[in-house]
């Protein structure tokens, strides 16, 4: 199961050692080897361009760090896409694509906005609470849906933690054409607003479907705009 606007993963069940032929426990999986299962693989890409994000902002090269975050987000999505396509994949495999999904979301969603707004605050005390309000959320967020996951009706809790890089990403186009102060408190405001939806006490139905198209055009549409913004720098 996984925490974004659409699931990829079957429950996650807790799973013993496997039984071999004899009846007794069989020799359990390396830790590696659940890296050449190919969702993990895109997974473990968006962790990549989720902390290259991260790396970015604390160099103050927002424009980079808003494609690499958007990136992730795509990533966090596609995954999804890969491990329905796979019909062979042990429920192992689905138990710990799962879990991992939630711990990359983590870092992506609510860690990366959170540098982001502490590095646009030129990490004054202020932009604490705003940056650890995001964090909170993403740890109650995920820890909630990794325990209930969708309801009987295909229904979340609250808004998916990926809206948040789609959100701010969106907020950063006014970078550079508002005053700097303002801008500072936009997303400050966009930051807590989002922190406070992820936990609200709403039900929203799974996104999926034509989502995929909107979503990826939204990523590219703005990963031209700001690799422009570079290139012009």
């Amino acid at each position: 199961m996984r925490e974004s606007n659409q699931p990829d993963e079957e429950g996650l069940r807790d799973i013993g050692p496997p039984a071999d032929e004899s009846g007794g426990e069989a020799r359990l999986p390396d830790i590696l080897s659940f890296v050449f299962d190919r969702p993990n693989i895109v997974t473990l890409l968006g962790l990549g361009s989720g902390f290259l994000a991260i790396y970015f902002a604390l160099n103050e090269n927002y424009p980079a760090a808003m494609i690499a975050l958007l990136w992730a987000v795509l990533a966090d999505w596609y995954d999804g896409l890969v491990a329905r396509s796979m019909a062979d994949r042990t429920d192992a495999q689905k138990q710990y694509g799962g879990h991992m999904d939630s711990l990359v979301d983590l870092t992506t969603s609510a860690v990366g906005p959170a540098i982001i707004l502490l590095s646009i605050g030129e990490f004054s005390l202020w932009f604490f609470p705003g940056a650890l309000a995001i964090v909170l959320a993403g740890v109650l967020r995920l820890a909630y849906f990794d325990t209930y996951g969708l309801d009987k009706n295909g229904a979340h809790a609250g808004l998916t933690i990926d809206n948040s890089p789609l959100a701010i990403a969106g907020v950063f186009l006014l970078y550079g054409f508002i005053d700097a102060d303002v801008f500072a408190a936009v997303l400050y405001v966009t930051v807590l607003v989002m922190a406070y939806l992820h936990v609200a006490p709403f039900r929203m139905e799974k996104l999926g479907g034509r989502w995929y198209y909107a979503v990826t055009s939204y990523v590219v549409i703005l990963t031209v705009v700001y690799a422009f913004n570079i290139w012009t720098e």
